[in-house]
């Protein structure tokens, strides 16, 4: 299982995890029965996937996440199964499913993600002391998904502060108040994608000409040490103090983009981690994010793509 006493450099924290499961079938239709293929399951969750996407980055991170019910059960089993080192938190809910179809004939997918249950204030209480009661605190922090309903969104400012009061870099990759309430804490970096950061700014849209100005603006009142704002398959711009770097995506074949701003956050990371530069942490992540939009349904990258990609950017 899990010891909170083994030194790892990246801990990722998901609060609201799930169990993805996939499908495929010859043209979605209403009304009729649809055969679907065998499903496919794999672990899910903002922090989760981050974590799953080091691993094969050969970087070790320490996996928490809450877990209930018989498929938090069957999450565990899943993490075990590709060698994780995880501490899954117990909940009285039952974690939750996404399900996803891709239409076979057109390669059209369909996701449907279903909301976490509730978590008590006991236990809300209880995940923040098990952050504390980590020793050895993990250098940086991944803050990844989003919250069960019923979950006050301060709820993440807590988690963020005690990660901040270990002096761990807090990576923030979330939504909604969720993300508002990450910039006004103030973390280490910031991925909003262009929505994200107009309404983060107070702006109704951001052209292309604008987003500098709005990410300094985050960089000036500390919401952020670095910003890295994500545009699709345009790619991502990284900003930090003064400077801005710009990194397109290669061009690939796009199968499913599940998992895909995951696994961005995990190339970044694993460039922090060995204290690379600003461009090479930008440039991993893209190459991986690129990568994992290349795999089919749930899939992340595999490595070998991620070299290919690496190679061409």
């Amino acid at each position: 299982m899990n010891n909170l006493t083994n030194i790892k450099k990246v801990l990722t924290i998901t609060i609201n995890p799930c169990v993805d499961k996939s499908s495929s079938v010859s043209g979605i239709v209403p009304e009729k029965k649809l055969r679907c293929q065998l499903p496919k399951y794999e672990p899910g969750g903002g922090g989760i996937n981050v974590s799953r996407a080091l691993k094969r980055l050969k970087a070790e991170s320490l996996t928490l996440f809450t877990s209930g019910g018989r498929t938090g059960k069957l999450l565990e089993e899943l993490l075990r199964k590709e060698n994780l080192d995880i501490f899954p938190f117990t909940v009285e809910h039952e974690t939750r499913e996404n399900f996803i179809v891709t239409d076979s004939l057109n390669e059209q997918q369909f996701r449907f993600g279903f909301p976490g249950m509730p978590i008590s204030e006991r236990e809300q209480i209880a995940f923040l002391n098990t952050i504390q009661k980590i020793e050895d605190f993990p250098e940086i922090s991944v803050i990844s998904g989003s919250l069960p309903d019923g979950v006050d969104p301060y709820f993440i400012k807590e988690v963020i502060q005690v990660c901040k009061h270990k002096n761990s870099k807090v990576i923030m990759d979330t939504s909604g108040k969720s993300l508002e309430i990450a910039a006004e804490e103030g973390v280490f970096l910031l991925k909003p994608n262009i929505g994200e950061l107009s309404a983060l700014t107070g702006n109704s849209e951001l052209s292309n000409s604008m987003l500098d100005v709005a990410a300094a603006q985050l960089i000036k009142k500390g919401s952020a040490k670095v910003v890295v704002v994500s545009s699709g398959a345009s790619g991502a711009t990284l900003f930090y103090d003064t400077k801005k770097i710009y990194q397109p995506a290669p061009l690939v074949k796009v199968r499913s983009t599940v998992g895909a701003g995951d696994s961005m956050v995990a190339g970044m990371v694993s460039v922090l981690a060995i204290n690379g530069s600003m461009e090479e942490m930008l440039r991993m992540g893209v190459a991986c994010g690129s990568a994992t939009t290349m795999a089919e349904g749930t899939g992340l990258f595999q490595t070998e793509n991620v070299n290919k990609l690496l190679m061409a950017l």
